[in-house]
């Protein structure tokens, strides 16, 4: 038995910041933890850089938030993403303003993020425990404390952190969702979010393993546009992956996912000529036919793509790599124009949840309360992070949702506490 004020499940980003704003507002804090180290998720974020948060307004903030960002609204208000830059270099973490508004530690180092909380725990006192939680301890309609493999540990308030179904490895394997229904929670079905994406195609194959660097992509819905974006874009074995991708990922609509996170009705296209218009490329196709007159398509495709792409632009094409230059005629060559401009995926699956970066799902907003975090069903229980169904889009939107719950939560705990 161990009695404390108030005790935390998951010591990932929201759990972590929870129990010290708790600790920081008068309370005993215990938290607890299954895997050895703290923070392991947020140790691998941003490829081990660690994208902190966005270094936008309010409203930006809130636009890149697909669902539920008017129930974060009142915990953005209270905990903006300069209070995020604000609170971690005053625990001596200097920070940087990249492309996109994307905030990182100058260090490039996800680790001094991890640190820096975990020195700041220990400095108020709170207590870390390794322990497994089984379910919640819930007497006359109240969350009274947690079971574990351990034992059993008391509490006036209990902060559920536990993450969502993402990186499974990294602690977040949905169980928070399991206790969130035991308190009697509606849980809204969790599927992954920022994932990679599996196509009709199969020649995808082929070019697995290419990254192009400045792509224009173009996700759309029932033959409609709904999302563009420009950047980083790789082949995988089955699909298509990168950072435009991740993120149109998380544009597709809920109607287009079905069943075993099938897609249907959505493709999405490659410009992979962003800087030319179609007539400027046609122009520039008919200047290397000339210059390479006698020689092949392939010699053709050399200068105009990366080698992993040239034998899969020739199936596409229906022309043989070894046709001479000479004898394509205009309507392959505007077809080539088309197919650089314009390679289209049809979107076959999602990628599953243990490879996404973030959870779409949770328990449902309409049971928390907005202003404190606390649960509307069960008395003395709160929730952080992304075991809550709100999720963002990239660019450290969704660990501003982590630090902004967690940091409310902490202090609404501890006001509940001392008005026991």
């Amino acid at each position: 038995m161990f009695d404390t004020d108030i005790i935390i499940v998951g010591g990932g980003a929201a759990g972590m910041i929870a129990a010290i704003f708790a600790a920081q507002n008068g309370a005993d804090v215990l938290l607890l933890e299954k895997n050895e180290r703290l923070g392991r998720k947020l140790a691998i974020t941003g490829k081990g850089r660690c994208n902190v948060t966005n270094n936008c307004n309010l409203q930006t903030l809130l636009d890149n938030i697909p669902k539920n960002a008017r129930f974060l609204y009142g915990a953005f208000s209270r905990w903006s993403p300069q209070d995020t830059m604000r609170f971690f270099e005053s625990l001596g973490v200097p920070l940087k303003t990249e492309r996109g508004n994307r905030v990182f530690p100058v260090s490039d180092k996800a680790a001094d993020i991890v640190s820096a909380l975990t020195k700041r725990l220990g400095e108020l006192n709170v207590t870390i425990k390794r322990e497994n939680v089984r379910s919640l301890i819930i007497e006359n309609g109240a969350c009274r404390g947690v079971n574990t493999r351990g034992g059993q540990f008391k509490a006036d308030a209990v902060i559920l952190a536990t993450g969502g179904a993402s990186y499974p490895k990294t602690g977040s394997d949905g169980f928070g969702y399991r206790l969130a229904e035991q308190a009697g929670h509606k849980i809204i079905p969790p599927r992954p979010s920022l994932c990679p994406l599996v196509t009709e195609e199969m020649w995808v194959a082929k070019a697995a393993g290419l990254t192009l660097k400045n792509a224009a992509i173009k996700l759309t819905y029932n033959g409609k546009p709904i999302y563009e974006d420009f950047g980083e874009a790789a082949f995988t074995n089955d699909g298509i992956s990168g950072a435009t991708v991740l993120s149109a990922s998380a544009h597709i609509p809920e109607a287009a996912v079905g069943e075993q996170l099938s897609i249907v009705n959505c493709t999405l296209s490659i410009d992979l000529k962003p800087a030319l218009s179609e007539q400027q490329l046609d122009a520039r196709i008919l200047r290397d036919f000339a210059a390479l007159r006698g020689k092949t398509l392939a010699d053709a495709l050399r200068k105009l793509l990366p080698s992993e792409l040239i034998a899969p632009f020739s199936e596409l094409l229906e022309l043989p790599l070894d046709k001479r230059t000479d004898e394509i005629n205009k309507v392959s060559r505007k077809n080539l124009v088309k197919l650089l401009k314009n390679l289209t995926l049809n979107l076959k699956a999602l990628r599953p949840i243990d490879e996404a970066i973030i959870t779409r799902g949770g328990v449902s907003t309409a049971e928390i309360d907005p202003k404190t975090m606390e649960s509307r069903l069960c008395d003395g229980l709160f929730f952080a992070g992304e075991l809550i169904d709100a999720d963002a889009y990239t660019g450290g939107f969704n660990l501003q949702i982590a630090f902004a719950t967690g940091t409310l939560s902490g202090a609404s705990a501890a006001e509940f506490v001392k008005n026991r």
